[in-house]
């Protein structure tokens, strides 16, 4: 059996080890319009992924000098590992269905809020409009 004790201590490293997600802070955000320049990478494949879009996106804005009317400066994405980052980034977010196909469709501007914690990264939130 399973002594009062035990079951707190138990209940407590729960409860402690759910403290670092409440404590994800925003950490940056930005709006982007997702133009055709998005939807290949440097290569000219087509992407079929959210993740890969928004990570071209960022490339080409930080890196490559490509914008289109809407896109905005960001505080993380400039660096190259925090986009490599995205995709994990992404899968610990939320980007609804309807979101994702608007998004790889092209033409759309996306909101994305970035949270974590002492600089670095944990998840997104991508919200899109068309």
């Amino acid at each position: 059996m399973f002594s009062r004790r035990m079951i707190a201590a138990a209940l407590a490293a729960v409860l402690a080890g759910a403290l670092p997600a409440a404590a994800q802070e925003l950490i940056g955000s930005y709006t982007a319009y997702i133009g055709q320049a998005d939807l290949h990478n440097s290569k000219g494949a087509w992407l079929t992924e959210p993740w890969q879009v928004l990570r071209q996106d960022r490339a080409n804005y930080h890196r490559f000098g490509v914008a289109q009317n809407g896109d905005e400066w960001d505080p993380f994405f400039g660096n190259i590992d925090n986009r490599a980052a995205m995709e994990r980034m992404i899968m610990n977010g939320r980007i609804d269905p309807g979101a994702r196909r608007n998004l790889l469709q092209g033409g759309a501007t996306v909101f994305v809020r970035i949270y974590g914690s002492g600089g670095v990264g944990r998840y997104v939130n991508v919200t899109v409009a068309r």
